[in-house]
């Protein structure tokens, strides 16, 4: 074993004898303690004196070389310490104070971002806010820092976090006026001896004593130690239990959803997978308080006090259910595994008895929470809030195999699906609107009961609710209706919302689908024929209509919201219906082809005429088109190609098709430009204006009737004019 000298600058990037890699990062590890030195009691206080002394003389006076430090480096270069972690630390806040005195730029301060802790989450990342934080350096540091919008007011409580901020002030006072502080540091005025220690790791080493097995504890290790003591202090029994259910019955039912530890096929873990459904837990408990967990640590180690220890009044409560959730996936009734039983009620298509996944999501909702509930650093929850609710409705049918058969199980899960799939906007867990818990006692009620609570407020969507409450009261006199009512749900533009055919016509059912196996532009233009289908937004200028590109436009039509005109959509969907039993495309076109006839021979051109003739007026994006005025002027449309905001890609229909070399993208396509001059459109007429002050200079009436519509296709008119004036 060979030994070198360092500053805390120069030791990064250093190679060591015999060793192929450098030392790229010092890393505290979870076995070590917290960050002492800046703890407040008379000892410490001494001690940090005694320190801060020596440090100012070394930068002041003459160079000290501190004690060994003693650490081993794994082949990725990251050095853990086995002695050494307060020097260390002391160090790292020392050359940061240095650093940003000097005012430093960002690439002469990347070192400090190759220390870290990962003795709790939340003082790793203080570490890395820290590294990027500049003070002002006028008053006390600590005090500066905890103002800062990075730093959650919960990292008060952290030990090493508080005693950096401790040591911080310490320095501040100490080093203020050395004027030259960074400069000295550089020149190694402070320096120390690394040891390597070989052959035998550190961890290793440090547990062969404290460890029977001789093998370094994991971090879940750690953490069902401390779960163990916890609950111990609750119950001694209910401890046993627990622990003996985490070593046997629930590592054998997480096994088969293992992951490599090391990113191999040699050894593989369930640890991950296990806190990452303990986190799901967690979340339950907290949205079952009626609080959010946005804005909580997501730290296992700080759910575990927070939800299970003697802190919690509801700890034993909470421990219950931590066994329960637990439990209900080790044997499942009927069924090998878990996965065979979630396939047993859950489809990619209608299927007899069976709620419809969408692509985007795995079948397998649980094996999905445990390999994507959260990311490795516990900050990102990537499981959206609809799977949670979806787990959660599984979760509570296991616990309650008992009482709920089969049956009423798949019956009770496809309502709640359907009220999942229909209330995007609802379930949400924000602060300030967290509809969570309504929602979850909502699905009690559903799962427990088959009952629909009406006297719980704001939980999934109004309508929604009402529609399945509708829909339970149809089957109850109509059983035999059950299979085509279900098969109706889950057809792809529906996703559990009738309401736009309703149960006076799920007659039509078969129509439905037949409809929409036809070309998307044929049935729009088939549709308006009929009527203007259209339905008006809250906002009142932008209108939604089909798209044969983009589902997302049909769904918003077939959806009941706060857009006015559903009922007409729903009228003149039903009327295209009840044309045939059986649609092609032939038979759609022969309709568009009969309403256009109509116009041309009546010589009456309403706007649903442009839209049906020219494939132009057709939004071929999200369906919106824009008129902030139909009632006055009915013709005067834009169409749009993003879904909310007018763009340089919107026009007036009418003038792209005249002359679409001409339409003004500057103008967000509202005008034809012709050097100095320009023509817009009015509802009942072009006008011919001059560039610089709008002066009109002609006017060319389109001809109407006394009800407002044109006689005379504006089109064509548009047209001739502009040949005519070439």
């Amino acid at each position: 074993m060979g030994t070198t000298r360092h500053s805390f600058i120069d030791i990064f990037d250093s190679s060591f004898e015999d060793e192929s890699v450098s030392l790229e990062r010092i890393v505290i590890p979870i076995i070590q303690r917290d960050y002492a030195q800046g703890r407040i009691s008379p000892d410490v206080n001494r001690v940090r004196s005694r320190f801060l002394d020596a440090l100012y003389d070394a930068v002041t006076k003459e160079p000290i070389v501190l004690d060994f430090i003693y650490g081993d480096i794994d082949d990725k270069g990251i050095m853990t310490p086995l002695d050494g972690q307060q020097r260390l630390t002391t160090l790292f806040l020392l050359h940061w104070y240095a650093a940003k005195k000097a005012g430093l730029q960002a690439d002469e301060c990347e070192f400090l971002h190759k220390f870290s802790y990962e003795t709790r989450y939340s003082a790793r990342y203080f570490c890395e806010e820290l590294a990027d934080f500049t003070p002002t350096f006028h008053g006390d540091i600590s005090a500066e820092i905890i103002n800062q919008a990075w730093f959650p007011l919960s990292w008060k409580k952290d030990p090493t976090i508080h005693a950096m901020l401790v040591m911080l002030d310490a320095i501040h006072e100490k080093f203020y006026d050395v004027s030259d502080l960074w400069d000295r540091l550089k020149d190694g005025a402070i320096t120390f001896y690394f040891l390597k220690i070989r052959d035998m790791g550190l961890t290793d080493e440090l547990y062969i004593k404290m460890n029977s097995r001789g093998k370094p504890l994991s971090q879940f290790e750690h953490f069902k130690a401390e779960l163990e003591r916890e609950i111990r202090k609750l119950d001694e029994e209910t401890s046993k239990r627990i622990i003996r259910k985490v070593d046997l019955d629930w590592t054998d039912m997480l096994w088969r959803y293992r992951d490599s530890g090391n990113g191999t096929d040699e050894v593989f873990v369930t640890d991950d997978e296990f806190l990452r459904y303990f986190k799901f837990i967690c979340d339950i408990i907290c949205y079952q308080e009626g609080k959010s967990p946005q804005g909580r640590s997501n730290d296992e180690f700080d759910l575990l006090q927070i939800y299970f220890s003697s802190e919690n009044e509801n700890a034993k409560d909470n421990i219950i259910l931590l066994e329960k959730f637990f439990d209900c996936w080790c044997e499942i009734r009927g069924y090998e595994s878990p996965t065979d039983f979630q396939k047993s009620f859950m489809s990619r298509s209608h299927e007899q008895g069976k709620i419809v996944i969408e692509s985007r999501y795995s079948i397998d909702l649980f094996e999905d929470c445990l390999r994507s509930y959260s990311d490795r650093s516990g900050r990102l929850r990537q499981f959206p809030l609809n799977r949670i609710v979806l787990l959660y409705v599984v979760v509570i049918y296991l616990i309650n195999q008992e009482t709920i058969s089969e049956g009423s199980f798949r019956r009770r899960i496809r309502i709640i699906q359907n009220l999942i799939r229909n209330s995007e906007d609802e379930i949400s867990d924000r602060i300030d609107r967290n509809r969570i818990p309504a929602i979850l006692k909502q699905v009690d009620s559903i799962m427990l009961t088959g009952v629909i609570d009406d006297e719980i407020d704001v939980s999934f969507n109004a309508n929604q609710l009402q529609e399945e409450i509708i829909k339970q009261e149809f089957l109850q006199i109509h059983p035999d209706m059950e299979e085509q009512l279900y098969a109706l749900e889950d057809h792809p533009r529906l996703f559990g919302q009738i309401g736009i055919l309703g149960l006076d016509h799920i007659d039509y059912a078969d129509r439905f689908v037949s409809l929409f196996q036809c070309d998307l532009d044929k049935i729009d233009c088939a549709l308006m024929s009929i009527g203007d289908y259209g339905q008006q937004e809250r906002n009142r200028w932008r209108y939604q209509y089909a798209s044969d590109r983009i589902m997302l436009a049909w769904d918003e039509l077939f959806h009941k919201s706060a857009n006015s005109g559903y009922e007409n959509t729903k009228q003149v969907l039903l009327e295209l219906l009840s044309k045939a039993e059986v649609f092609t495309d032939e038979m759609l076109q022969d309709i568009a082809d009969a309403f256009l006839a109509e116009c041309e021979d009546t010589h009456e051109y309403p706007w649903r005429y442009y839209y049906v003739k020219y494939p132009e007026f057709r939004p071929g994006s999200y369906g919106k088109i824009a008129n902030r005025d139909r009632k006055i002027n009915p013709y005067l449309c834009s169409v749009m190609q993003t879904k909310t905001q007018l763009s340089s890609y919107t026009y007036i229909p009418y003038l792209l098709i005249a002359d679409e070399s001409h339409l003004s993208r500057d103008d967000l396509g509202q005008r034809l430009v012709y050097g100095d001059e320009h023509i817009i459109c009015e509802n009942d007429a072009y006008v011919r204006r001059k560039n610089e002050d709008d002066k009109v200079l002609e006017r060319v009436p389109i001809p109407q009737n006394d009800d407002g519509v044109d006689t005379e296709d504006r089109i064509l008119l548009l047209k001739a004019y502009l040949e005519s004036t070439k």
